[in-house]
């Protein structure tokens, strides 16, 4: 039996080991997020995945009927443009009502609905891409902060601070706890990330390739072949900086941003979230806009969740037995 790493985060949520798997859009759901807490970490339900709240309070239901009493959370992505949020209140009442523990937000501010969330006993962690994000989370009331380096896959942010740096600075600006993510995939960053201050890690594209995530075995292939650098940044135009495959999407978005495309209209079509959520079902990487981080380097087989978990934790274990072997050298 492994030994146990205690930290803030793990006594916030009551989870068995310092990780965070985050919401994966299109993919985290009931059948994924509970093998990740069955496995002692904490997954979230993706909210946008279902179109609309009876069916993300039905996913609810049935994530803990999988995960018995474990606590698990919803991801919900609060958008920058108020007229985008018209089904968030309406998400916020399902996850009040089914009383799930703990929410991920990410994209716009979450101060106006952290009362919302406070009176109804649930826990914020709020993902940021940078520090000064973080410091404003903080202030508006979240319980912890997932702060996330240029290596994530997803939205890096267009400042694009690396995770090393984040990891570092973190915590010495922030009272809540920091999760580190961005090219998270080895054990050994969990123990440099906890050196550093950080409660905890935040996977994302490591965990593409568990067996109990609804995606196609040619697109987990196509992770286990990727090494991690075959992954691009597009839609700087938008100041929406975007880490993804580097498909044939991806290239299209990028050749118009070659060209000059400054309006959202230009991309529209290859923006559209239809052909992201088809891919990952089909296994036809070459289209949409796919996720992808940098720690794709780290993920080398289709393995259960629990698998995963058990190596990351084993590594973390080892990486901290291989410090506490350094000597340190007084010269007179």
């Amino acid at each position: 039996m492994q030994p146990k790493i205690r930290t803030r985060l793990t006594h916030l949520l009551g989870i068995q080991h310092p990780i965070l798997c985050g919401g994966l859009m299109h993919l985290s759901d009931a059948n994924y997020v509970a093998a990740v807490v069955n496995a002692g970490a904490m997954g979230f339900i993706s909210a946008l995945t279902f179109p609309d709240p009876k069916q993300l309070g039905d996913e609810i239901q049935k994530c803990r009927d999988l995960a018995g009493d474990k606590p698990f959370g919803v991801n919900l992505y609060i958008s920058p443009r108020q007229d985008a949020n018209d089904r968030l209140e309406k998400l916020l009442t399902v996850v009040r009502d089914e009383k799930v523990v703990v929410v991920e937000t990410a994209g716009g501010n979450p101060g106006p609905i952290i009362p919302f969330m406070k009176e109804a006993g649930i826990k914020v962690i709020h993902k940021v891409p940078a520090v000064r994000f973080a410091l404003s989370a903080e202030r508006a009331g979240v319980d912890a902060v997932s702060l996330v380096g240029a290596e994530c896959g997803g939205h890096p942010g267009y400042m694009m601070v690396g995770s090393m740096v984040q990891a570092a600075d973190g915590p010495q600006k922030l009272s809540v706890p920091v999760i580190l993510g961005g090219g998270i995939g080895h054990g050994s960053q969990l123990t440099a990330a906890l050196a550093m201050g950080c409660e905890g890690v935040l996977m994302g594209t490591r965990m593409l390739v568990s067996s109990e995530l609804q995606a196609h075995q040619n697109y987990k292939k196509r992770v286990i072949e990727g090494t991690g650098l075959d992954s691009i940044v597009v839609q700087k135009k938008l100041n929406n900086h975007h880490r993804v495959l580097d498909n044939q999407t991806a290239q299209a978005v990028l050749a118009l941003e070659n060209k000059g495309a400054e309006n959202y209209e230009d991309y529209a079509h290859l923006l559209n979230g239809d052909l992201s959520k088809e891919a990952y079902a089909s296994g036809n990487t070459d289209q949409g806009l796919l996720d992808y981080g940098q720690s794709a380097c780290f993920a080398n087989a289709i393995e259960p969740v629990r698998a995963i978990v058990t190596q990351f934790m084993q590594e973390a274990f080892d990486a901290k037995e291989r410090l506490s072997e350094l000597r340190t050298e007084y010269s007179e």
